[in-house]
């Protein structure tokens, strides 16, 4: 009876227990499987792109280095190539770094330490308020139409003699504001001389530094250190600076001529005296060819 029951039993669960379709079973294992895969292989692939990327990014960082550096090296090397040589007409430099308009260069406060090469063309030179210490003769060798030269408030101590001498159609020299102790040797054709405000003693100024310059009308030395008034003044003079100097004395033949009373010095207008430590009326006889009387202290 009991195994009847037992058999009963058995027949009556066995339907409801199944197991699950092998195709299932080997799907989900499948399934499974290829996930983990499919997963792994995505990590890889993101590994190996990331990888690649960096590779790429490498690449890439010294295909834009490379060239920059051969391009920066490219462009160092064509700026440290030796410069051409400079042509006999090439006037560039000087006319960027200055002026040059009709005939003039205007340097004028510009810093420069030595007079720059001139166009040959050049008449009018304004070097104004520079640095220029030393005047040469090769300054203007090759520039024989200078007419006028102003170097006021520079730091000149030095002028060699020779260094005007080829100026012949040179008119105007302005030599004022600079450390000059004595002058140089003067072209022939000024019309005017200006070396006020510099360190001028008479022992610096020769006895014939100005007896030829026979179109000389307008001489300012005011400013200086002179003892006496320059000997072998032009008969074209008309104005004489001379103010503000160490002038303790002057003769009967400083302006006039001692020996001829008849003389008049007709053409000069002003002279000026004053600041020196002189009684212009103790010498009156020093004054009587000329239509005015000097400034200065009579008393």
């Amino acid at each position: 009876m009991k195994t009847l029951k037992s058999t009963l039993l058995l027949f009556l669960f066995v339907p409801l227990i199944k197991p699950a379709p092998p195709s299932q079973q080997d799907s989900r294992i499948i399934y499974d499987y290829g996930t983990d895969n499919f997963e792994e292989s995505l990590f890889s692939r993101d590994y190996e792109d990331k990888s690649l990327d960096g590779k790429s990014i490498k690449e890439k960082e010294t295909t834009i280095i490379i060239p920059d550096e051969k391009g920066f090296q490219l462009q160092k090397d064509e700026s440290t190539k030796p410069l051409s040589p400079k042509k006999e007409n090439d006037e560039m430099p000087t006319c960027l770094l200055c002026v040059c308009l009709s005939g003039s260069v205007y340097c004028e406060e510009v810093d420069i330490d030595a007079v720059p090469p001139l166009p040959k063309e050049s008449a009018y030179l304004y070097a104004r308020f520079n640095k220029i210490k030393k005047l040469t003769a090769k300054d203007f060798a090759d520039i024989p139409n200078l007419r006028r030269l102003d170097f006021t408030g520079n730091l000149i101590e030095d002028i060699e003699d020779g260094t005007f001498s080829k100026l012949s159609l040179l008119e105007e020299l302005t030599l004022a504001e600079n450390q000059l102790l004595k002058l140089p040797v003067l072209p022939p054709k000024l019309t005017l001389f200006n070396a006020k405000y510099n360190k001028i003693k008479s022992r610096g100024i020769k006895a014939n530094t100005f007896k030829k310059l026979n179109n000389l009308s307008f001489l300012y030395l005011d400013h200086n250190a002179l003892e006496f008034v320059p000997l072998n003044l032009p008969e074209s003079l008309r104005v004489i600076h001379l103010q503000f100097n160490n002038i303790t004395s002057i003769t009967d033949d400083t302006f006039c001529k001692a020996n001829d009373t008849s003389y008049i010095r007709d053409r000069i207008e002003e002279i000026r005296l004053e600041g020196n430590p002189i009684i212009l009326g103790k010498h009156p006889n020093s004054f009587i060819c000329l239509k005015r009387l000097p400034v200065g202290s009579y008393i």
